[in-house]
């Protein structure tokens, strides 16, 4: 029998929400286990695990009086088990107990001011002052409440933002407790799992790694995986998880695309081949990459070329290799998101991303994607776990198509050898300040623009360089770091005075959303 069979849950019932799994990470760091499971799955069950002690629906792109697209199953409400409907879900549960749910005149995106009507387990410790800012997305509302539930809050655009049916201990919000934007939204969460679900902490790091390994064994059984390296955080801690639990059934390979930061190829040799002892093929397929992308400029075609060679090489080493039925990749949840639904519920697409929605229909190889639920900070944590040391889990994140969609446009020799320089100086800048672990990621891009600026006395024409560092907790939102004056200016100077090819340095200061941290 597996752990996570054995322990009292959350079910969070994914109506196709982006920020379904940051309502299991919020749960998850609360010391609590979850699982997720869409919408459709569910529609005709009739049984559930003795083991649910809490029900959470998500939000999600629909809209709940469009009864052809939203399949739901009603037996979830009467389990007499606490539930927790969160926007969409705080919809769903408002119209199928007898209220009414129409589109709004004034639509909330963003920050908005929520003000307490009456007391609630639910929203204890929530308020200051009978106020609070939270983060909304919704363009529908609930108009008519349901028989016997109460008003607990309202905003200016929603007036029965959270609603309570305390007999049958349902709740509804209209608003995101599980994004970082929402004043003390963790308290939400906190209040709802051990106040009204009366559970009890079951759920550590410690137990992930169990959850993991035992997973991978059951899928691996006594075939052999490849595993795709990069050396960045993702990739390092998937090929540590895999050879604790598979050992020698596991063959690392490293591929140079020539996209690389600059002397990444050797740091990952060191640490992966000499260090931990772990089998590892080390592929130059910089001619290869650069010649198939040749000309290219859409991003997404980037990423779909970048993806398909991959699988191309890793099939070829498969063979030579032999018995390798799976191929190990460093996905997260956020990758997941963007690129594709995770659930099978309905979700948007923002972009490809190369292990996800770049690679080939038709693959010889089968997936192991053991940290495709996680976010960053989550593999960090996991990480740690399972041994890897603090400078390698410390990294930033580092996109699989790399220097690629650092470079908008076309890609050329010549591009490459000026960011990879350009990012170097950067990155040194920050840790000889003490600012690299105060951000999240930072990178240097190569805009597809020259301008004119001069030097010497001499007219130049050349490229402009993009710097953009962000703060964030699980890279699903994030803010531009604000530097200071001087460090700016150190920076631009060292770039435009030591590499041929820019003559300008500007800083990107927008967040996500409504940009994405990557430029493609």
């Amino acid at each position: 029998m597996r752990l996570e069979d054995t322990l009292n849950k959350i079910l969070i019932v994914d109506f196709g929400s982006q920020f379904t799994q940051l309502i299991a990470r919020k749960i998850r760091e609360l010391g609590i286990y979850c699982e997720i499971i869409s919408h459709k799955s569910i529609e005709k069950r009739k049984n559930f695990d003795k083991n649910i002690k809490g029900i959470v629906l998500s939000g999600g792109p629909l809209n709940v009086y469009e009864n052809k697209k939203v399949k739901f199953n009603y037996n979830l409400l009467k389990l007499e088990i606490p539930v927790l409907g969160i926007c969409f879900g705080h919809q769903i549960i408002s119209k199928v107990m007898g209220g009414k749910v129409k589109s709004s005149k004034f639509r909330e995106f963003g920050l908005a001011e929520v003000k307490e009507i009456k007391k609630s387990k639910l929203t204890k410790n929530f308020f200051s002052n009978k106020k609070n800012n939270v983060w909304m997305s919704h363009a529908d509302q609930v108009t008519k409440l349901p028989k016997n539930f109460n008003v607990i809050a309202k905003s200016k655009n929603s007036k029965m933002c959270i609603i309570e049916n305390k007999k049958k201990n349902m709740f509804g919000i209209q608003f995101h407790p599980e994004v970082s934007h929402t004043n003390k939204g963790k308290i939400i969460l906190r209040n709802f799992i051990f106040s009204i679900c009366k559970l009890t902490k079951n759920w550590s790091a410690s137990d992930q790694k169990k959850k993991l390994v035992s997973e991978v064994r059951d899928i691996v059984g006594n075939s052999k995986v490849i595993c795709a390296l990069s050396g960045g955080v993702d990739s390092s801690v998937v090929a540590k998880l895999l050879s604790n639990a598979i050992g020698k059934k596991l063959t690392c390979i490293f591929v140079n695309t020539g996209l690389l930061r600059k002397g990444e190829e050797k740091q990952v040799i060191n640490t992966f081949k000499k260090r931990f002892k772990i089998n590892l093929i080390y592929v130059n397929a910089e001619n290869l990459f650069l010649s198939k992308l040749k000309n290219i400029s859409d991003p997404e075609r980037k990423r779909k070329i970048i993806g398909n060679l991959f699988i191309k090489i890793f099939e070829k080493y498969a063979k030579k290799i032999k018995k390798v039925k799976f191929l190990a990749q460093g996905t997260l949840y956020p990758d997941l998101i963007e690129s594709k639904s995770v659930t099978g519920s309905q979700t948007s697409k923002i972009k490809s991303h190369h292990n996800v929605g770049g690679l080939p229909k038709k693959m010889k190889l089968k997936l192991v994607e053991p940290l495709k639920y996680l976010f960053k900070d989550e593999v960090r944590k996991l990480g740690l776990e399972i041994g890897l040391n603090k400078e390698i889990i410390s990294r930033h994140p580092f996109p699989g198509p790399g220097l690629a969609i650092r470079m908008p446009g076309n890609i050329s020799k010549e591009k490459i050898k000026i960011l990879k320089e350009a990012d170097n100086y950067f990155i040194k800048s920050l840790k000889d300040n003490n600012l690299y672990d105060k951000i999240w990621q930072a990178y240097a891009a190569l805009l597809p623009v020259k301008t004119v600026g001069v030097m010497g006395d001499n007219r130049t024409y050349e490229y402009v360089c993009l710097l953009r560092a962000i703060t964030s907790e699980d890279g699903m939102t994030a803010d531009f770091f604000q530097f200071n004056k001087t460090f700016m200016q150190s920076v631009s100077n060292q770039i435009i005075n030591n590499i041929r090819g820019v003559n300008r340095v500007v800083y990107d200061i927008t967040s996500k959303p409504p940009s994405t941290i990557e430029l493609e």
